[in-house]
């Protein structure tokens, strides 16, 4: 089914396979969620208890989960929608908790902030069994040593023998559909911090497919957020929108 998808995605893109997705990309109109399972693509965010505030949103109440929310995923649908002929949900989303068994109906799952993630054991037990199933979940916009420690002590909790590898551009998960010269352009401007990414593959075996991608030190839902807005070099901001592309194309063919 995930083959299938990719083939159909690749046979129907309008010609930008080679170039950078335009900044004029229109901006959608009503957005919501949820959005409730009718076979259609659907992006997914993971929300778990909300303990602690985002630490870009103290001041106004921003959980750590919605970081983001729903511009995020408002500007990726359109992207994709604008990009290609999948059929994709660019008027919603859907917000499960990391042990509703709807998730397992969604190939794949986002997560934002997982410096502050906290799971109950239910929870770790439910995301695991989604993972070694078939899902694909992708973490975003979280940095430092101290929300480094706390995701991989989590991830250690979904997936006990699983190993955190860091994934070079040469990974194919960075050109699944836009090749991509440098990755490590999406850096936030005013840092001189390069992102990391990295990753867990299906029974720690490099050949075979990624059950978690984690984008780490990285601006990309910046860019992608404030796309249009000429806030960014153009260059980082084109490699921003790939990387996002690409996650998609990656989890729905692997």
């Amino acid at each position: 089914m995930r083959r299938t998808l990719c083939l159909i995605l690749a046979g129907t893109l309008s010609g930008l396979s080679s170039g950078a997705p335009g900044m004029d990309v229109p901006a959608p109109g009503h957005y919501t969620a949820p959005v409730r399972y009718d076979g259609r693509f659907t992006l997914v965010r993971l929300r778990w208890r909300a303990d602690h505030l985002s630490s870009r949103g103290r001041h106004g109440g921003e959980y750590a989960w919605s970081h983001d929310y729903p511009r995020a995923e408002q500007n990726l649908s359109a992207l994709i929608s604008e990009l290609t002929y999948l059929d994709i949900h660019d008027d919603g989303n859907e917000i499960l908790t990391l042990d509703d068994p709807d998730l397992f109906k969604y190939p794949i799952a986002l997560m934002w902030e997982p410096g502050y993630w906290d799971l109950t054991d239910r929870e770790a037990a439910s995301l695991g069994a989604y993972l070694t199933k078939g899902g694909f979940a992708i973490f975003e916009d979280f940095n430092g040593p101290a929300q480094w420690a706390n995701f991989e002590a989590q991830m250690h909790r979904v997936l006990p023998r699983g190993r955190l590898v860091r994934l070079h551009g040469s990974h194919q998960i960075f050109s699944a559909f836009f090749p991509m010269e440098d990755v490590n352009v999406i850096a936030q401007p005013a840092s001189t911090i390069h992102p990391g990414y990295y990753g867990i593959f299906e029974e720690n075996d490099p050949e075979r497919r990624l059950l978690v991608v984690a984008s780490y030190d990285n601006r990309e839902p910046t860019h992608v957020n404030q796309r249009g807005q000429e806030l960014f070099p153009f260059g980082a901001s084109s490699d921003a929108y790939k990387l996002g592309v690409n996650y998609m194309i990656y989890g729905l063919s692997h």
